[in-house]
């Protein structure tokens, strides 16, 4: 591996690096309590905009396409302008934005654009938070660093789960947006003020470029692979609730709680993986691991489908764990082997990647499942974990 910001743990200011770390958790919970987040607010926006759910589902969709559309972009700015900058700018961008959403009262079109808008301004979080923990964080400790980094998204759906609906509740839509628009105001200001970007080696006059990582085929082998792993994932946060109640008569509350608690073993997972990769020294061999694990746990998935509930229900724990593991070591890895240089647009491209899988697995595997084909959906999500032990180009890793 490229051993990036290896010397930024040695000065004074290496006794910063876990109180960067907090605040790129922040900013990254901040940008996820509103990317996850608007969609607890579906009814209480119906309501208040008389919104058809077609409509509703439209402006929830923005943020999304935003982010999209700019990660790779994001991340080349924390490439060459630093992370704190790109980090303070876009998260208040992003906050002022929903801001406006909140106070004004905009019509839906406007809303769409301001959604829009704060999606593509928050994306600067993706890559820039976790190019700073990579600066400031050893190869030793960075599969642990980046593990916790990781953790942002279910600790943003959490928040925004407990704080959003009530506030709709007591005082509509419009005044519950103020709350992430809040938060990454706040969180803009602190990084603005106390985030310090990791020391970087000294460029020589005249030296040319760096060369592009994308002239070989690694990073996107590992792009690819990540990619591939992101559908299991999604065939079971996207399908284990509605499967839950309409297969085995749970309510919509058990069904709830019960994948509440899974997703906080997922966020354990991210982390047991990240401190896994870093005792062995390599991000790519446990990656692989871990798509074996993937894909004989879908199967144990369709296999439960078609057996019982105690065994779909261990398997669907045992899946919303395994599933979520590998995210950190792809996006570390990515960092890695791109090199100092490209690492945030590799993040970006990594990120990119990702939420383009995320966003066609529902559909898609909807169209499979139609009444109740739920195992031979879990069988097609195990192909895909299959292809990326194939792909994942763990000999391109050096450390």
């Amino acid at each position: 591996m490229v051993a990036m910001g290896e010397s930024a743990v040695l000065g004074t200011e290496s006794k910063r690096r876990w109180g960067i770390l907090a605040l790129g958790l922040s900013a990254q919970t901040a940008s996820c309590s509103f990317l996850y987040g608007i969609p607890f607010l579906v009814p209480a926006m119906r309501a208040a905009d008389g919104l058809s759910l077609a409509q509703a589902g439209t402006v929830v969709a923005a943020p999304s396409v935003g982010l999209l559309l700019t990660l790779i972009a994001w991340g080349a700015a924390a490439d060459r302008y630093g992370e704190r900058l790109v980090m303070a700018i876009g998260l208040g961008v992003s906050g002022l934005l929903l801001l406006v959403a909140g106070l004004a009262h905009p019509s839906i079109g406007a809303m769409f654009v301001l959604f829009l808008l704060a999606g593509a301004s928050t994306a600067s979080v993706n890559a820039a938070s976790g190019r700073a923990v990579m600066g400031w964080f050893a190869p030793s400790e960075r599969g642990v660093a980046m593990g916790i980094r990781q953790t942002a998204q279910p600790l943003g759906v959490g928040v925004a789960a407990l704080a959003l609906p009530p506030l709709a509740q007591h005082w509509g839509f419009h005044a519950a947006m103020l709350f992430p628009a809040g938060f990454a105001l706040v969180v803009a200001a602190l990084v603005a003020w106390l985030v310090i970007d990791p020391p970087r080696p000294p460029k020589k006059e005249g030296a040319p470029k760096a060369r592009s990582p994308y002239r070989e085929p690694t990073l996107w082998r590992l792009h690819g692979a990540s990619t591939l792993l992101v559908v299991p994932q999604f065939a079971v946060s996207a399908f284990a609730p509605v499967y839950l109640v309409t297969q085995h008569q749970w309510s919509p509350l058990a069904a709830g709680w019960f994948l509440a608690a899974v997703q906080a073993l997922g966020a354990v997972g991210r982390l047991v993986s990240g401190w896994w990769s870093d005792r062995v020294g390599s991000r790519l061999r446990p990656m692989r691991q871990l798509a074996v694990a993937s894909a004989v746990v879908m199967l144990l998935v369709g296999l439960g489908d078609v057996t019982g509930l105690w065994l779909v229900l261990l398997a669907l724990v045992l899946a919303a764990v395994i599933t979520v593991a590998d995210n950190g070591l792809g996006f570390t890895a990515s960092a890695e082997l791109a090199g100092i240089d490209w690492a945030g647009r590799a993040m970006g491209a990594q990120n990119t990647a990702q939420n383009v899988a995320a966003s066609l697995t529902p559909p898609l595997l909807g169209l499979v499942i139609g009444d109740s084909r739920y195992a031979l959906a879990f069988g097609i999500a195990a192909v895909f974990p299959v292809l990326a032990i194939w792909l994942t180009p763990v000999h391109a890793e050096r450390r």
